[in-house]
């Protein structure tokens, strides 16, 4: 039975479920509050996922109906969001930069995150708000100076769909950049639908896909990341401290507006991403206020 984890309901009070796969292909939720809260870090560094499997298996968790519940960021607010950038090689092209060798390392503020469906607000006088598709890592255990890539892979509890929205104009511009600016305004990192566990998921080699207004974007590969997941925890953990639930965005593909090859978001836009076996998202951008 492969099973991946969502959240459900209003914001603040989401409920925690797993939703379960059978051999068959037919899916069906339960609901998580027997074993947990919510699904957050003491959730997936007390084995959280394994002891899903153990109560789905027994029989012990109820059936939930799903149908008209909002869906939200499948992790509870993290304590930290780690981004990565220029982590593709033609991303970092049409961006006019040199592909790191070592991964380029920004702070998110967890009030960013959000639901995967929510509407989402433009900045005030945004002239330049752009998309980014990006795969997610959620932490499940910490992180603290790894020996090498496999325990930093023994710290990876799963994987989500996010979107890492960024304001170019504030992110770019000055002699030596404001990344921080363009990339911590509300509601600029939805999350999900869902976390699938690391081990229902090879994340090597993930197709990622962006339309806006029904028209293609971005398409590309996790396979083209410069710097793989394992990779980011082991070097991440060399520099902070890596806790359960904390989540890191490992870059985006080329086909961004800022390649001046599409118009930047504007009022009424539908942006659409996905990634395979992680879900879509869909977004309709309407003015801050």
């Amino acid at each position: 039975m492969h099973v991946k984890f969502a959240r459900l309901g209003p914001v603040g009070h989401e409920q925690p479920v797993v939703i379960a796969t059978d051999s068959e292909g037919l899916e069906k939720s339960f609901d998580l509050r027997p074993l947990t809260a919510d699904i957050d870090g003491a959730f997936l560094a007390g084995g959280g996922i394994a002891a899903t499997q153990d109560a789905l298996d027994a029989g012990r968790l109820p059936a939930v109906h799903t149908e008209g519940l909002r869906v939200g960021a499948p992790i509870a607010r993290p304590g930290t969001v780690v981004g990565i950038g220029l982590n593709y090689a033609a991303h970092a092209a049409e961006s006019g930069a040199t592909p790191p060798e070592v991964p380029v390392v920004f702070l998110k503020p967890s009030n960013t995150v959000a639901g995967p469906f929510d509407a989402a607000p433009i900045p005030p006088s945004s002239e330049k708000y752009d998309w980014e598709v990006e795969l997610g890592i959620v932490v499940g255990r910490e992180a603290t100076y790894l020996a090498d890539l496999d325990e930093a892979a023994a710290c990876i509890a799963g994987y989500v769909l996010a979107n890492d929205l960024s304001e170019r104009e504030l992110q770019l511009p000055g002699a030596a950049g404001q990344w921080t600016k363009g990339k911590t305004l509300p509601q600029s990192t939805p999350l999900g639908p869902w976390l699938v566990p690391a081990g229902e998921i090879d994340a090597s080699a993930l197709r990622l896909r962006t339309w806006v207004n029904g028209e293609a974007r971005q398409d590309s590969s996790t396979a083209d990341l410069i710097f793989d997941p394992a990779t980011l925890v082991h070097h991440l953990s060399q520099h902070m401290v890596l806790e359960p639930g904390d989540v890191i965005i490992t870059g985006t593909p080329e086909g961004v507006a800022m390649s001046g090859r599409f118009p930047y978001i504007q009022t009424g836009d539908v942006v659409e991403i996905e990634i395979e076996g992680l879900g879509r998202q869909r977004k309709e951008f309407h003015p801050a206020t």
